[in-house]
């Protein structure tokens, strides 16, 4: 193999991984912000479950 194949290939196989890493980067935020809405949501509903009843009636005398 000559110099500026090996050179060609040498710049290709680093812009492959180049590219491979912004892609996971990329997917890993996409995890971190739903992992984050779902413990939102979680939080949410186990506020709601420890008083299901809360706020659900009004008694009222006249």
């Amino acid at each position: 193999m000559n110099i500026p194949e090996l050179s060609t290939a040498l710049a290709n196989a680093r812009l492959a991984g180049q590219v491979g890493i912004a892609v996971l980067d990329r997917a890993l935020e996409s995890s971190q912000a739903s992992g984050e809405s779902m413990i939102s949501m979680m939080e949410r509903s186990m506020e709601l479950s420890v008083n299901p009843s809360l706020g659900g009636n009004i008694d009222i005398l006249v």
